[in-house]
């Protein structure tokens, strides 16, 4: 019988568990196992955080001059203690729960929505061999198991509120998740398909195009997915104030309001790591050192979301969910079989230089034509 950590991670797979290539000796974490996973959550847990403060104050400084604004300046040099003033300010706010709020299901929502974040990145590689779980075999299967937590996370916020404006907010939001997961699955399933492995580290080694490039629709679907996942303009309609006031979270405050606000930019660093991992060829690239590669793309990612932010109008709910299952799905499996042919008939070698002009010009042709079918480029408005 199996009886300790040791025999358990000496029994799977070495790529399940090796957590180390040229840094560190890879026994290192079959003998010191919880010193391993002690040492990587405290430094996930800290990374998120740190990022998710720097994600802060990156798009404060970033919108502001698109918005002819100044931005954060007070709070240290350029204004970047600004997120920490913002913290204590939160965590001093008093904690105030409705009488006829579900008290359990309401204390557990905030923290159900942040844990995913945590739990996401112990598969992302940031360099060959470092990791808590660097190189899962399934690492992609179990980023979009876990991420599917945070749909449950808020409709427990929207109905543990006992608010109508609450649920009617956590119902919004989760038929937009569900609806846009689908055609963020298939995108997924086009890289899977070209690079033969659920391995994110092995999605990496595979990017000797970036996938960006190469599977131009899939980056494109996945990168609008992820804008809905995240609840980003023009999907914020968790935002439409005049509607649904502030949304599934109206009745928090205090630290469980933090943790929502932690939740929504560390869904923005995980959703910034898996586009780079899958599209960007992750942490390769010359001269610079891996890691330093990863945080340039993350943020470059990130950048476009910011951008997009502040020049893109709202949509409507009825031209959110229209977008999603009658233009994005049927793009998406339109794509899927596309790339399905190319691997077939290059035998499993789909990853080629001169096949990026072709699938950029498929690409294109499919964007338009599917616009103009179903009346969305320069024609009216669609109706649900």
């Amino acid at each position: 019988m199996i009886t300790t950590p040791q025999e358990i991670i000496t029994r799977m797979p070495a790529s399940v568990w090796q957590p180390f290539d040229d840094p560190l000796d890879s026994g290192w974490a079959v003998d010191n196992f919880w010193a391993h996973w002690g040492l990587f959550s405290v430094g996930i847990i800290g990374f998120v955080l740190l990022v998710v403060m720097g994600f802060i104050w990156f798009e404060r400084r970033f919108i502001s001059p698109m918005q002819l604004r100044i931005g954060p300046n007070r709070c240290g040099p350029f204004g970047l203690l600004q997120p920490v003033a913002d913290a204590v300010k939160v965590m001093l706010k008093e904690d105030i729960v409705p009488n006829l709020a579900d008290k359990v299901v309401h204390f557990i929502a905030p923290i159900a929505i942040f844990v995913p974040v945590l739990l996401m990145f112990a598969v992302i590689p940031v360099h060959e061999g470092v990791g808590l779980i660097p190189d899962l075999n399934v690492g992609i299967l179990f980023v979009i198991a876990v991420g599917s937590i945070e749909t449950i996370a808020v409709f427990m916020a929207g109905w543990g509120s006992n608010n109508k404006y609450s649920i009617l907010g956590a119902m919004r939001s989760v038929a937009m998740m569900v609806s846009y997961e689908m055609p963020m699955a298939f995108a997924v399933v086009a890289v899977v398909l070209v690079t033969g492995t659920l391995s994110l580290q092995g999605i990496v080694q595979a990017q000797t195009i970036p996938f960006a490039l190469l599977l131009p629709m899939a980056f494109i679907l996945y990168f609008i997915g992820a804008l809905a996942e995240l609840q980003r303009t023009p999907f914020d309609l968790l935002e439409a104030e005049s509607e649904i006031i502030a949304g599934y979270h109206i009745e928090y405050s205090g630290m469980k309001f933090a943790m929502f606000y932690l939740g929504e930019y560390g869904g923005a660093i995980i959703q910034s790591a898996l586009i780079t991992t899958l599209f960007l060829a992750g942490w390769k690239g010359p001269f610079l050192p891996p890691f330093l590669w990863f945080m340039i793309k993350l943020f470059a990612v990130f950048g476009m979301i910011v951008w997009i932010r502040a020049t893109w109008p709202r949509v409507r709910i009825d031209q959110l969910m229209s977008f999603a299952w009658k233009y994005m799905l049927p793009l998406s499996i339109v794509n899927l079989l596309i790339v399905a042919l190319e691997v077939i008939w290059f035998e499993g070698d789909a990853v080629t230089w001169w096949l990026v002009p072709i699938n950029i010009v498929i690409c294109g042709a499919l964007l338009t034509g599917w616009a103009t079918f179903f009346k969305l480029r320069g024609g009216p408005q669609v109706e649900s």
